[in-house]
């Protein structure tokens, strides 16, 4: 397969994207669609069916491009696929169902601690054991003998080449089906009979087998086109950054940035859970080689989606930014910010109920607003998991610099960088297949904003804090 290319599928919650790569680590072809959600009749669904038929015109261009020799995917680590005599069984739910109050409860009372699983208790369907909970609730049939569990990811390596697994960053990640210490499933997966149905454990990396004849015929790939088992996206991002020296010989920490903002630090030294703070929205992520990855989150995207009315992935970030750096300032004097959150239950300030102050009237100044915001929420995820040295900002908004920059100057003891590349996550799962690709292109250090944010950020910090200590 050496001179062969490689498509990485990238199946997000907004977006589904597909990347052809050459043997060299290049870029040859890249498509996207967005994410529509799909009514069962009982419960939104992620649009499996309509991905597929996208996925096979694609599949049918790349290969008229080149000679493609290998396939693997990433996706989101809150979607699972229950199949059965070789059917999908069930639509995968869309993690954003509200899952009923009364079940929920009783759900949070059989899930296991924080302190056993590093997964922390969220919203509606974003722990995937609630997920199988409540869809075991809806259809105990469809939890019989012969039905096998997977995460997302391993749903479209199954659908392209039969074989069904899971693997580990996809367990560890908010899940409350894994162990990270022990290696191993949950006391509630084991004893709800979901660990015995889980699709056998695999390396993310591995090769499971050739594209299904059936694919193969509607596609036009060669019919040894190898699927690989696929990962987590943020654990692909992780990899991608341990791609830059920079990343790899520091303690560094990773902001992944798009729908979700996930920030991800490498420890030297082997973590315990208990340093984390519960009910933060900090949690344990699992990397491609077992290590534990302490980890925090916000809903960045969808935040700054609500608050601007922008469709962050149909617009081009950059050519406004000057504008917006230009907005800072007056924003600043005005005392004008963003209280969190308005994705209740995440973030570190899960229980507050966001709302302005001061809200700007000009446009350019309420959007620096949010780019303050979107900082402040990150600065305060980064403390959480005790980010110090070195960070780097990837994903779609490392490209504001309104934000990078104001992240910069509220972190004066950290060196900051963002990639110059769009491409992060497909990277990572191609550095999983071969970690000596070099990394695409340099990394751009960040310069610190001339403006003093030390009193805003304590005065945000000052609120936030009390807004989340009176809704707790």
């Amino acid at each position: 397969m050496a001179k062969r290319a490689t498509i990485v599928l990238d199946i997000g919650k907004t977006l589904s994207k597909a990347g052809l790569w050459d043997a060299e680590g290049s870029l040859l072809a890249k498509r996207a669609r967005p994410n529509e959600r799909q009514g069962s009749g009982e419960y939104l669904a992620l649009d499996a069916s309509a991905i597929a038929e996208w996925l096979i015109g694609v599949l049918r261009e790349f290969s008229a491009l080149t000679n493609v020799g290998r396939i693997i995917p990433v996706s989101h680590g809150a979607g699972a696929a229950l199949i059965h005599g070789g059917q999908l069984i069930l639509p995968p739910l869309d993690y954003e169902h509200p899952i009923p109050s009364s079940m929920r409860r009783e759900y949070d009372a059989v899930r296991d601690p924080f302190a056993h699983t590093g997964s922390p208790a969220l919203p509606d369907g974003l722990n995937l054991g609630a997920q199988l909970y409540y869809l075991e609730a809806l259809h105990p049939e469809a939890f019989q003998a012969g039905t096998q569990i997977m995460p997302w990811a391993q749903y479209w390596s199954w659908l392209l080449c039969g074989v069904a697994c899971t693997e580990v960053t996809s367990l560890g990640c908010h899940t409350d089906l894994w162990c990270p210490a022990s290696a191993d499933f949950s006391s509630l997966a084991v004893s709800r009979g979901w660990a015995e149905l889980m699709a056998p454990l695999r390396r993310a990396g591995k090769a499971l087998g050739t594209l299904l004849p059936a694919w193969q015929a509607r596609t036009g790939l060669p019919a040894d086109t190898q699927v690989h088992c696929g990962l987590h996206d943020s654990n692909a991002a992780l990899l991608a950054a341990r791609g830059f020296r920079e990343v790899a010989d520091d303690e560094a920490t990773v902001l992944s940035t798009g729908t979700w903002f996930v920030a991800m630090r490498t420890p030297k030294q082997p973590i315990a859970i208990s340093t984390l703070a519960d009910g933060r929205d900090c949690l344990v992520n699992v990397d491609a080689f077992g290590q534990m990855i302490p980890s925090a989150r916000f809903m960045g995207g969808r935040e700054i989606e609500l608050l601007t009315g922008i469709d962050a992935r149909r617009i081009d970030i950059k050519p406004e930014q000057p504008a917006l750096l230009n907005a800072l300032a007056p924003t600043i004097d005005g005392q004008a910010m963003m209280l969190p959150t308005l994705a209740a239950g995440t973030g570190p300030y899960p229980h507050a109920r966001g709302h302005w102050l001061s809200m700007p009237e000009d446009q350019f100044e309420r959007r620096a607003a949010v780019c303050l915001y979107a900082a402040l929420l990150a600065d305060a995820s980064l403390d959480l998991i005790g980010s110090a040295r070195c960070l780097l900002v990837e994903g779609r908004f490392a490209e504001s610099d309104a934000f990078v920059r104001a992240l910069a100057t509220m972190r004066p003891t950290t060196v900051v960088y963002t990639a110059n590349t769009h491409s992060d996550v497909s990277y990572g799962a191609l550095r999983l297949l071969d970690s000596r690709l070099p990394p695409p292109g340099e990394l751009r250090l960040v310069e610190p904003l001339p403006l003093d944010l030390a009193g805003y950020r304590a005065r945000w910090r000052a609120q936030a804090e009390r807004m989340e200590n009176a809704d707790a």
